[in-house]
């Protein structure tokens, strides 16, 4: 199976790459006028990769859909747009993928009603805020023993040390994963990552082999663990899944496809929001005091972080006839990008948008996604978050930037790759007499 994923997504990117380009010799002769503001700037701009947020100001500057020529690449960028785009189900697609190429995939994240209603029945009820709660304990745990870490050192690092290995951690004991395969599983997760930055193309040839190995090494392992936990099920997410697929609900590609979504889903995500929180309580320390003065500000302040910083700045759709959008129209076919990054910082909606303020509190933001596709790892991501930051205000009086953080070129997924600080430990209470 992973060899033919690898196959169809080899042959599927040749074919989008022609097609776009005779797409985009169609538009540029002026074949088809479909009312959106042109913009030769785009998400894989290198300016753009390093800092999204000025080209969004651009973008809100002008109307809600832009038109990207030399990609075929529908923008929708307004929040009031991008979160009635991400409900438009029957409208717009996701059966091509929501990565930049287009691939078919049998999983949940890639299907359309009514086929993603089943699948999702059968995950939701491990993944509710009230299933979640259950591995509380596991992650304060982790968060305990990493800031430990960072504490006992003059200089550390956020994402090698604490935003990286935690939420792998959790997913993993989530899934049943053996802690001693937890290093494969990273490596595999980041290269599987990647396929949300790769553009179809010759350039491309090189990151494809990286995705595609990861997903034929992943294919591999789990196999072997579905035959593990076969013989002797445990009380995981995996288990349960096995039991589905035994009683009819899933197929075995389906069982594959449901546990390599739940990889991604329940990790890249999470070491971004993990990371870029702890960033900015280092630039800005006037909000991280105002957390630690008020404990309750905790799902306040989780909440303004994947606004501010969203770990998924943009999915893509295809439009499954003529979409519109405002005064354009979105022809058949075409490829749009619905830029959630965009929409958490549209000056319509918050005030301010650039500035990170705990007490904001965005509860709707589109971080998550909206609609069918609503992000199923949510309640994980926010309990995650809020349990690290807890321990961060118990334990740490400052986060203090100790070199230049470096993110990652990934225009689908941002975060950071390194995040050198110092934390200061808080001072301990005055003895009472």
């Amino acid at each position: 199976m992973a060899l033919e994923l690898a196959a169809r997504s080899g042959a599927a990117v040749g074919r989008e790459t022609r097609a776009g380009a005779a797409a985009v010799a169609r538009r540029l002769r002026g074949d088809l006028a479909c009312g959106a503001e042109p913009t030769e700037i785009g998400p894989l701009d290198p300016d753009v990769l390093a800092a999204p947020y000025p080209w969004y100001r651009q973008l809100h500057r002008g109307g809600p859909v832009h038109y990207h020529p030399r990609l075929d690449l529908w923008l929708i960028s307004h929040y009031d747009q991008v979160r009635t785009a991400a409900r438009a189900h029957d409208e717009l697609s996701s059966a091509h993928s929501v990565a930049r190429f287009r691939a078919r995939l049998p999983m949940m994240l890639t299907v359309d009603r009514p086929e993603h209603g089943r699948l999702r029945r059968i995950a939701a009820r491990d993944f509710t805020r009230e299933a979640m709660e259950r591995w509380r304990p596991a992650i304060e745990e982790l968060a305990r023993e990493a800031v430990g870490e960072m504490l006992s050192s003059d200089a550390s690092d956020g994402a090698l040390q604490l935003a990286s290995p935690l939420p792998v951690a959790v997913i993993a004991r989530i899934l049943g994963v053996p802690t001693a395969d937890l290093a494969d599983f990273r490596d595999w997760s980041d290269r599987v990552a990647e396929g949300f930055g790769v553009e179809p193309g010759p350039g491309s040839v090189r990151s494809s082999a990286r995705v595609l190995g990861a997903a034929v090494a992943l294919r591999g392992y789990f196999a072997a663990q579905f035959e593990r936990l076969r013989r002797s099920p445990g009380d995981d997410v995996i288990s349960r899944l096995i039991a589905s697929s035994e009683a009819g609900a899933l197929s075995q590609d389906e069982l594959f496809w449901f546990v390599f979504m739940l990889l991604i889903a329940g990790n890249e995500t999470t070491t971004n929001l993990l990371g870029t929180m702890m960033l900015a309580f280092a630039e800005q320390p006037d909000q991280y005091a105002k957390v630690r003065e008020d404990p309750g500000l905790v799902p306040d302040a989780v909440e303004e972080s994947l606004r501010h910083v969203s770990p998924i700045q943009g999915l893509s759709r295809s439009a499954v006839s003529g979409y519109r959008v405002g005064s354009a129209t979105i022809p058949a076919g075409g490829r749009v990008l619905l830029l959630f990054g965009a929409a958490n910082r549209d000056p319509r909606k918050y005030p301010d948008p650039d500035r990170f303020d705990v007490e904001r509190n965005p509860s709707d933001h589109v971080a998550f996604g909206s609609g069918i596709h609503y992000c199923l790892g949510a309640h994980l991501a926010r309990l995650e978050a809020a349990v690290v930051l807890r321990e961060l205000i118990e334990r740490v009086e400052r986060i203090e930037l100790a070199g230049e953080p470096v993110w990652r070129d990934n225009p689908s997924l941002r975060g950071l790759a390194r995040l050198p600080v110092r934390l200061v430990a808080s001072r301990p209470a005055p003895a009472r007499r």
